[in-house]
């Protein structure tokens, strides 16, 4: 069980809490963590949004950096606070649309996201900022990720597309392996091929790497090795994706992301393509 599903059973179940002034990291040692098992390393806010439903309730994002069980991890969250009624709760649900409030709120992503390492088509200098997160066995990435890197190769003076892998070990084991392929492929230039990556028959509880690398190699015609796969630079690149990943509350795949802000339709980006 990840850290994630354990922490979700020590949550506060209150739906309100009265608080004259919100301090975020009061708020989260002393009313949201209750386990005296879990210690709470740190706090970083996010983001603060307007909810768009109400002037006066805020959405607060924020990282929690928590030690469970002797094991360190950072958690997002989205608490949402009404100064002027010293209220803070952790759901807002709009009556009139009959939609949870901030069900789509990420945080923008900096500019530290587009870097040359994470480029794989399109120009850096071109109109507009892509940043994909993507698991390729994951299915609704299939159907749209290789179609925005098609768009943005046909497009680079429009668009440029940063890629940060985003594996779901738990659902799809075998893209730990597909994933540290493509890194390898990805830091040789190699984009095309890795995008081929997407289109492998490979069932999806996979773990064998042998047994994937053969696969790729057979139904691809691409060679990797596995010490290519287990370097640490690939690794630590996997890694270093995954970090970037919680930063943005990332709860799903694909995540798109145009000039900064998040597109939870996906493909946004087909309205800058020129007929």
């Amino acid at each position: 069980m990840s850290l994630m599903l354990k922490l979700s059973t020590v949550l506060v179940a209150t739906t309100l809490i009265a608080s004259a002034e919100f301090n975020l990291e009061n708020y989260v040692k002393k009313d949201l963590i209750k386990n005296p098992d879990i210690k709470v390393n740190g706090v970083e806010l996010l983001e603060k949004r307007d909810t768009n439903a109400s002037k006066d309730w805020k959405a607060y994002m924020f990282l929690m950096d928590l030690k469970i069980k002797g094991k360190d991890g950072k958690f997002p969250e989205t608490v949402f606070v009404n100064d002027k009624a010293g209220l803070v709760s952790m759901s807002l649900y709009n009556l009139k649309t009959h939609k949870q409030v901030g069900a789509d709120f990420r945080p923008d992503v900096s500019n530290d996201y587009y870097n040359d390492a994470h480029l794989i088509a399109g120009k850096k200098d071109a109109k507009h900022k892509l940043v994909v997160f993507s698991d390729p066995k994951c299915p609704f990435c299939q159907q749209n990720v290789p179609t925005i890197y098609k768009a943005v190769k046909e497009n680079p003076d429009t668009f440029a597309l940063y890629y940060y892998h985003m594996p779901l070990a738990r659902i799809h084991p075998v893209s730990v392996i597909l994933t540290r392929v493509m890194e390898v492929l990805q830091k040789q230039g190699k984009f095309d091929e890795a995008m081929k990556m997407y289109t492998l028959n490979i069932p999806i509880g996979e773990k064998d790497p042998k047994k994937v690398l053969a696969a790729v190699k057979k139904d691809l015609n691409i060679d990797i090795t596995q010490a290519q796969i287990d370097a640490e630079e690939i690794k630590k690149a996997i890694k270093n994706d995954k970090d970037k990943a919680t930063r943005v509350m990332l709860k799903g795949t694909p995540t798109v992301y145009i000039d900064g802000k998040y597109d939870p339709e996906v493909t946004s980006y087909k309205k800058f393509i020129k007929k």
